[in-house]
């Protein structure tokens, strides 16, 4: 089995420096978001870091390390925002579809939706992205400081220059001194950590920060910098791992971040005892374990409702659902199965169906939170977690398990997740005459023909456009009908007793 990569974990800590020392951090600070944002717009303009690199640490006095992070810190932001950009023009273009189909109320904002995409195609076709440092909202502030708050346009740019350097980073690597030479890092006796920085040339030459402590991870940090000392006491080329650091101020003052990468775990899950599939939703998470042969034998409904939270709020209900998943792999020592899904695609999948109230739920929903939480919960516990092609999930599990087990769909949605892992088959069944409809009833399909020469998806994808078709007459009719009409020939009007599937979304079958 192909192993998984290390990932990457930070850890932050705050800490307290003399009066000196901190206005040299400040005007390291300022200088090197200088030379970032200078070193941006001269990329943009055509240039290559590689010619600028000599200019620059003559012009800001910098080393070459120095530059080397800001470099790595623009280049990042620049793919960043290419991804950004790509990200509008495929929303634009399905927003553009959408208005399209009606075009006598909405002229005027199709005219300025085309006009944006001809601009950002434009620029994506020559590599141009734009960024504000210090943000577009702050920015705009100072053309109305009244209703922004401040009370005079010097007010407004003390907060602009703030925003704009209030932090830089120093760029590890694996083969220097405790894994950063611009932020060589030490032991002290009480295992708190000293670190002394290497300042811009035109700043000063160093400044140390003592008695550093990482309330999360400092063992982690710890075993780095050991790494890296053994790295040179046996001259191994083999060991050492890099730590970059981040600095950055709030109004509380400063904070370091610490990122290093995560030695591989000791793995507690084996998938010969079968697996847990999660189906993650915007307001709950579906949870089915499995035995070895894929047969469910335990399922759970994790509620998650995430719209209306503040960040902190989401991100503490998001930890407390992951953590009792990650328990449940511990304590049955099965991996985690998820689906590897384009969110943005299924956003934009909404946007051109009519469940507009779950679109709405679905635009505050940190799907990327979630998977990332869940891999750094099992990573460091020793579970194993692996994604899956989610191709139809939904409709197969609607099919052939909800019914069949007297789940709800999502949970039949989670059970087809763990065992498309497990490898088993995906046939539908002989007969689709009691497909769940989300609303306590059964609709009936034509049973496509098979052709044993095709793969079993080019069948799901036929049965998903039978069901398209079917489910959307037969909700159109349940919503037009003021009494109790004949029920239609495709739609059995029959309730099995113990199962109460809920309602999915016709559009979350096919993103």
């Amino acid at each position: 089995m192909k192993s998984d990569p290390n990932p990457i974990h930070t850890f932050q800590a705050r800490f307290t420096l003399d009066a000196p020392s901190l206005v040299l951090l400040d005007k390291t600070a300022e200088l090197l978001s200088s030379v970032e944002r200078t070193l941006f717009a001269e990329i943009m303009a055509g240039r290559t870091p590689s010619e600028l690199k000599s200019t620059y640490l003559k012009r800001f006095d910098i080393t070459a390390r120095h530059f080397n992070a800001c470099r790595v810190q623009v280049e990042g932001k620049i793919r960043s925002l290419k991804e950004l950009q790509k990200d509008q023009i495929e929303n634009l273009q399905a927003l553009l579809k959408n208005l399209e189909k009606k075009p006598k109320k909405s002229l005027q904002r199709i005219f300025r939706l085309k006009q944006k995409l001809e601009r950002l195609e434009s620029d994506r076709a020559v590599g141009k992205v734009s960024c504000c440092f210090g943000s577009k909202k702050l920015f705009r502030a100072q053309f109305n400081l009244d209703q922004a708050g401040y009370s005079d346009h010097a007010e407004w740019k003390r907060d602009w220059n703030y925003a704009r350097s209030s932090e830089f980073f120093l760029l590890g690597s694996k083969d220097e001194t405790s894994g950063n030479q611009s932020c060589t890092a030490t032991i002290q006796e009480d295992n708190k950590i000293t670190l002394r920085i290497r300042l811009p040339n035109a700043i000063g030459k160093y400044i140390e920060i003592k008695n550093i402590y990482f309330n999360y991870g400092h063992d982690r940090i710890i075993a780095s910098i050991r790494a890296c000392q053994e790295r040179r006491d046996q001259n191994n080329t083999q060991l050492g791992e890099a730590i970059s650091y981040r600095f950055k101020k709030d109004r509380k003052g400063w904070r370091v971040f610490a990122s290093t990468s995560l030695t591989t775990p000791d793995w507690i899950t084996d998938q010969r005892l079968g697996v847990i599939g999660v189906d993650i939703n915007a307001d709950h998470l579906a949870i089915v374990e499995t035995d070895r042969f894929g047969n469910p034998i335990d399922f759970e409904n994790i509620p998650l409702v995430l719209y209306g939270k503040s960040t902190d709020q989401a991100l503490a209900l998001i930890g407390n659902a992951c953590s009792k998943i990650v328990d449940r792999a511990i304590a049955t020592r099965k991996s985690i199965i998820i689906e590897k899904l384009d969110f943005q695609k299924k956003k934009n999948d909404l946007t051109n169906n009519y469940n507009k109230c779950y679109a709405r739920m679905l635009s505050s929903f940190s799907y990327n939170k979630i998977s990332q939480s869940l891999k750094s919960r099992s990573w460091r516990n020793g579970v194993r977690i692996h994604e899956v092609n989610p191709a139809f999930t939904s409709l197969v599990g609607r099919v052939k398990f909800a019914k069949r087990y007297g789940i709800t769909v999502h949970q039949a949605a989670a059970l087809a997740i763990g065992r498309r892992f497990l490898g088993y088959s995906e046939q539908p069944p002989r007969h689709l005459d009691q497909v769940p409809d989300g609303k306590d009833r059964y609709i009936q399909l034509p049973l496509p023909v098979r052709n044993r020469g095709k793969h079993v998806w080019h069948l799901w994808r036929r049965i998903a456009k039978e069901y398209q078709v079917v489910h959307v007459a037969h909700l159109r009719s349940a919503k037009s009908r003021s009494s109790d009409p004949p029920v239609p020939v495709s739609v059995i009007n029959t309730k099995v007793d113990g199962e109460i599937p809920l309602h999915e979304p016709l559009a979350t079958l096919f993103g």
